[in-house]
């Protein structure tokens, strides 16, 4: 990059000449004081979204943002005329919200973190999985009001996960990470993607209307944009089992939520368990009326080990970057 030292030869000189780093949101402390020390960094201090006008005055007066998903980067923002930003270092797997040509059209660079995040968020998805079948976010909400009257044999009883059929929509990293995990606790697997790949214990089914049908719990774990957006309307909905229960640890927009919420009243299928919205932090209302739905505030890949990865794999793209080096996990 033109006039820019790489980061580690500011150290020698009375100016600071590192690249000006812009951190939109509060991330891990050892990420944060590694991203101080290699550039020239400044960190979120109210960690908030920032607005459109905000992140057009980044895009002017940084040369990389190190942005997350709250960060809606549009094509008519990166088309800006004279912007300094060459690098958007993205927290996360997920690129929704970049205009990935826009950036391309203007010259920057986009990588993510998509390896960083795997094991948490299949952790979080099988959570969801026992926690509806369990029927345990129904349970706890009953002991809190202080309803619960005691044990009883046939007080919210629920479903087993052993020798049911899950259904993968997607094949990717998560959705493999969740494959074992729930073979190992006896579930038969199958899934959908654009083409069958090599999966021992997995068997691949044509289409997402044929596994929508076979699953006892549809898992999604596919990426967000206008090719998936509402994937899973009523129409699939309706074609799922009875005892059926849906899980999101994908993208909010996958699922048409006023479907889901229908199907979740009138009983179309059991139960739901959801980690992501259309219209986060928003919640659509009716969900929030479903007693058979488990909702989580988006901790796919809130732990300290995956979220500490995350942040030094943004930052091990950004010093590649700016040493002249291929970013490992370059977008675009």
């Amino acid at each position: 990059m033109a006039g820019l030292l790489p980061y580690n030869a500011a150290s020698s000189l009375s100016i600071d000449t590192r690249p000006r780093l812009l951190v939109t949101r509060q991330l891990p402390g050892a990420v944060e004081l590694h991203l101080q020390e290699a550039f020239k960094t400044t960190l979120s201090d109210a960690d908030l979204p920032l607005t459109t006008t905000a992140l057009c005055a980044a895009l002017a007066n940084y040369d990389a943002i190190c942005c997350t998903i709250t960060d809606k980067f549009d094509a008519e923002l990166l088309r800006m005329p004279n912007a300094r930003t060459r690098i958007l270092a993205n927290f996360g797997a997920g690129l929704d919200h970049i205009d990935l040509a826009a950036a391309r059209g203007a010259g920057i660079t986009v990588t993510n973190t998509p390896d960083a995040l795997t094991e948490a968020t299949a952790e979080i998805a099988i959570l969801l999985m026992l926690m509806a079948t369990r029927r345990a976010g129904e349970g706890e909400r009953e002991l809190r009001a202080g309803l619960w009257q005691g044990w009883r044999p046939t007080h919210m009883m629920g479903r087993g996960l052993v020798g049911k059929t899950l259904g993968l929509l997607g094949f990717g990293r998560i959705a493999q990470a969740t494959a074992t995990r729930a073979s190992a606790l006896g579930m038969r697997v199958l899934y959908h993607s654009r083409r069958p790949v090599n999966a021992q214990d997995a068997g691949y089914v044509r289409s997402l209307g044929a596994l929508a049908e076979a699953a006892d719990v549809l898992s999604l774990h596919v990426p967000g944009g206008p090719e998936t957006r509402h994937l899973v309307d009523a129409a699939l909905l309706a074609r799922m089992k009875p005892n059926a229960i849906v899980i999101n640890t994908a993208r909010g927009s996958v699922v048409d939520e006023a479907a889901l919420a229908v199907a979740l009243d009138e009983r179309w299928i059991a139960a739901a368990g959801l980690d992501v919205f259309d219209q986060e932090p928003k919640i659509y209302p009716a969900l929030l009326r479903c007693e058979n739905v488990v909702l989580l505030p988006h901790l796919g890949s809130a732990t300290i080990e995956a979220r500490t990865a995350m942040g030094m794999q943004a930052a091990c793209n950004l010093e590649a970057f700016f040493n002249g080096r291929e970013a490992p996990n370059r977008v675009v």
